[in-house]
C-alpha cells in the first residue's frame, strides 16, 4: 500500500493542503468557522430555523425575558438586526415582547413554550456539528485549540479596546447615523 494520499477533491482542503499550506491562522480559522457554521446551518434546515435565530435561541435558553439592547449586546449584533430577527421569530412563534407597567421603554423579549421546546431538537445538532469538528483530535489536542482560540479572542478584544485610532473601531449605530448626518451637511454645504 502506498502513503500518497489520494488527491483532495475538496477546494477548501486542497487551498490549505497544497495551494497556501503556510497561510495566515486568520483565513483557517475563517474557512473552519465556515464550514462548522454550515453544518449547523443545515441541520437547522430541518427545523426551519435559521442560523441567525439560533444565535438568539441559544442567549434566550440561557437567560430568558432580556431586553432587546441586552440581546444585542449579547449576539454581537446591531439594534436593528436584532429587531428584525425578533420580529421574525415572533411571527414564528418562538418569542413574545412585553413591556413592564414600570418601564415601557424597555421591550423584553420572552422564549414561547414552541420556543423553549426548540431547545431539546436543536441543541443535540450543534453538539453533533461539534463531534464532526473534532473527530481525531484527542481530548488534550481540543483543550489546547480551545485554549488558543480564547486567547486569540482575548488579544483580539483587548487590542479594539485600546486603540486610539478612531479608524480601526467599528463605529457604534448611533456614531454612525452621526457621521453620516455630519457628511450629509458638508455636501449640502459645498
Amino acid at each position: 500500500m502506498s502513503n500518497k494520499q489520494a488527491p483532495i477533491s475538496d477546494p477548501i482542503l486542497r487551498h490549505w493542503r497544497e495551494a497556501v499550506p503556510e497561510d495566515r491562522l486568520a483565513h483557517l480559522v475563517k474557512d473552519a468557522t465556515r464550514a462548522m457554521v454550515r453544518g449547523l446551518q443545515m441541520r437547522l434546515a430541518q427545523y426551519e430555523v435559521s442560523f441567525g435565530h439560533w444565535t438568539y435561541l441559544r442567549i434566550l435558553w440561557e437567560t430568558d425575558g432580556l431586553t432587546q439592547k441586552q440581546l444585542s449586546d449579547e449576539s454581537g449584533t446591531t439594534a436593528p438586526t436584532t429587531f428584525s430577527a425578533v420580529s421574525a421569530m415572533e411571527k414564528l412563534g418562538y418569542v413574545v415582547r412585553r413591556q413592564t407597567a414600570d418601564n415601557k421603554k424597555n421591550t423584553y423579549v420572552h422564549l414561547t413554550p414552541k420556543g423553549k421546546a426548540l431547545k431539546k431538537k436543536l441543541v443535540p445538532l450543534a453538539e453533533e456539528v461539534n463531534e464532526i469538528g473534532v473527530a481525531g483530535l484527542k481530548p488534550a489536542e481540543i483543550n489546547t485549540a480551545r485554549k488558543v482560540l480564547l486567547t486569540i479572542i482575548e488579544n483580539m478584544a483587548k487590542d479594539e479596546a485600546n486603540t486610539d485610532n478612531p479608524a480601526r473601531r467599528i463605529l457604534s449605530t448611533r456614531e454612525l447615523g452621526h457621521l453620516i448626518a455630519m457628511r450629509a451637511e458638508a455636501l449640502e454645504d459645498e
